[in-house]
């Protein structure tokens, strides 16, 4: 390739982190279109062990009380696999679906979450807190999985308080945009450890203490990122956590009150 040796150094800089950026998005699809198509081949296989553990579960019921806690063990890790490799799944598709982005209806969005968080959603028990909440710009089906996370998220980890809280607001920041968020009175984590917390399968919690993949919070971040805005948490250990999200350029004002 030719280049002018008169070309302005700004715009030799800028072309070079546009071919950058370009580069940089293509391999990011081609790793997007491996994690799915790896995750989708892993399906088949697995349903195999699957099978034929239950099987031989079933087969060994009454004989031998050893081979049927192993067998059980089996068909338990092939439902734990099964979950994740949906997960990864869910996440490829998160990545690779065309944002369409429109004027949102936060507070349904926050309401339409609620509805589907099941029967721990309306315990008597837990306090929900929902503030004013502006419209956004944004993908509506994608932003739904952001509050469908997060809040699922503070409902677990705020289950085993006596009088549970969540709160769902937005606030004002410097530049006089929204920024979203979810708090809870749950049992909160280590920040030492908070920069784990949006990478896939990653868990600040024990499994026999919390159920989970490790998944929804990963599946946040990509949302975030894709639209352009930035996601993050705050917390202490039996203190509770608060998660913040912002969506970009696009994003929502706050409105005067």
């Amino acid at each position: 390739m030719i280049r002018d040796l008169n070309e302005d150094p700004l715009l030799r800089t800028s072309r070079r982190v546009a071919e950058l950026t370009a580069q940089l998005e293509a391999a990011h699809r081609e790793l997007e279109a491996f994690s799915y198509s790896v995750a989708h081949d892993l399906r088949a296989p697995l349903r195999h062990i699957d099978g034929f553990a239950r099987m031989a579960l079933e087969k060994s019921r009454g004989l031998d009380d050893a081979l049927v806690k192993q067998l059980s063990v089996v068909v338990q890790a092939a439902g734990t696999m099964g979950r994740m490799i949906d997960g990864l799944l869910n996440l490829s598709r998160v990545g690779r679906a065309e944002l369409q982005r429109r004027p949102v209806d936060m507070a349904g969005l926050v309401e339409k979450a609620r509805s589907q968080l099941g029967p721990e959603a309306a315990r008597p028990t837990l306090r929900w807190e929902i503030g004013a909440l502006p419209a956004a710009s944004g993908d509506p089906e994608l932003l739904q999985l952001v509050w469908i996370n997060l809040l699922s998220n503070a409902l677990k980890y705020s289950s085993r308080h006596p009088q549970p809280e969540i709160q769902v607001g937005a606030r004002t920041a410097g530049d006089g945009k929204a920024v979203f968020f979810v708090r809870d009175n749950g049992v909160g984590f280590d920040m030492h450890y908070g920069g784990k917390l949006f990478n896939v399968f990653q868990r600040l919690h024990r499994q026999d203490e919390f159920a989970g993949i490790g998944i929804g919070l990963a599946v946040v971040r990509r949302v975030i990122e894709r639209h352009g805005g930035r996601v993050w948490a705050e917390s202490k250990i039996n203190g509770g956590a608060t998660f913040y999200f912002s969506l970009g350029e696009e994003q929502a004002t706050v409105p005067e009150t």
